[in-house]
């Protein structure tokens, strides 16, 4: 804290919203956090509709938002080097419940002066920074039914586009390469990941640490309507490394996956077309406080 408050003389921390995150959410958090910096004499500055072209008046950044905010933000301040931080005010807030789980906002709050910024890894797709994953095909058809998830919300509005697409959703013929070695073949799931959770709740890549230097990557073969149904609840616990279509590739710091045509992806929630994905670990790329 003390660190904090010593440079709070010359430049303010930032609030970065996005007033449609949550339903209106985040800007009810911001107004929350803000007034409780108040409190602690500590300034700073919201910016809601606008964002900085730099962030040279700011000695900290405070997220309040989604995956998607969060993503939108280190795609726009890519080299960022001042520590983070990410509160829930959004449809899918996967990261940060990485790095405070369960915290209620005051909690956070109080929690974030008590520690000191660490460095985490992030990755990029085609030159596109992502902190959570990409998901390409299956995923990426499931953010195709973002209007679905923003109406309903989070984990459930997730929960039913991907029920739409358990249904209809055909595999695609990729060719991956990774650590030398090349797989060719159909796909259920095509998953690379930084963190453990994606999708406001279900934790595809349990085993994934943010702080590693590598990626994991979990590929699933075909599966009958059946099984598709019947596996989704494991999935979605984060219990399903150990079944005998599930091929979960650790230790990955690059990796190309490619397709027979352009095919969607989400990456960091959001949704993007391509037929080749060149994807690499950027270690220790950010400063977060948690």
């Amino acid at each position: 804290m003390a660190d904090i408050e010593e440079k709070t003389e010359e430049r303010k921390i930032g609030l970065f919203i996005n007033p449609l995150a949550g339903k209106g959410r985040s800007t009810t958090l911001a107004l929350q956090i803000s007034n409780k910096l108040k409190e602690k004499s500590i300034d700073c500055h919201v910016f809601e509709s606008v964002w900085p072209a730099t962030l040279h008046q700011l000695y900290e950044v405070w997220i309040v938002g989604g995956d998607g905010t969060l993503h939108y933000f280190l795609n726009k301040y890519k080299h960022i080097d001042i520590p983070l931080a990410i509160f829930k005010g959004g449809t899918g807030n996967d990261f940060a419940w990485k790095l405070y789980g369960e915290m209620t906002v005051e909690q956070q709050i109080q929690h974030l002066f008590s520690v000191s910024p660490k460095a985490v890894d992030a990755a990029e797709s085609n030159g596109i920074i992502f902190i959570n994953g990409i998901g390409i095909g299956f995923d990426g058809e499931v953010i195709r039914s973002i209007k679905t998830i923003r109406w309903i919300g989070g984990h459930l509005g997730y929960y039913l586009a991907i029920i739409k697409q358990i249904f209809f959703y055909k595999e695609l013929l990729l060719t991956i390469k990774v650590n030398n070695n090349i797989f060719t073949g159909k796909y259920l799931l095509t998953m690379i990941c930084n963190s453990s959770r994606m999708g406001g709740g279900f934790m595809i890549s349990p085993e994934s640490l943010i702080d590693d230097g590598i990626l994991n990557v979990i590929l699933c073969k075909p599966l009958t309507l059946f099984k598709r149904l019947r596996y989704l609840p494991v999935i979605e616990k984060g219990r399903h490394l150990h079944l005998p279509f599930i091929n979960s590739l650790l230790n990955v710091s690059n990796i190309k996956v490619s397709a027979t045509k352009k095919v969607y992806a989400q990456i960091g929630g959001d949704l993007y077309c391509d037929d080749v994905f060149n994807i690499a670990v950027l270690p220790k790329k950010y400063l977060f406080r948690y």
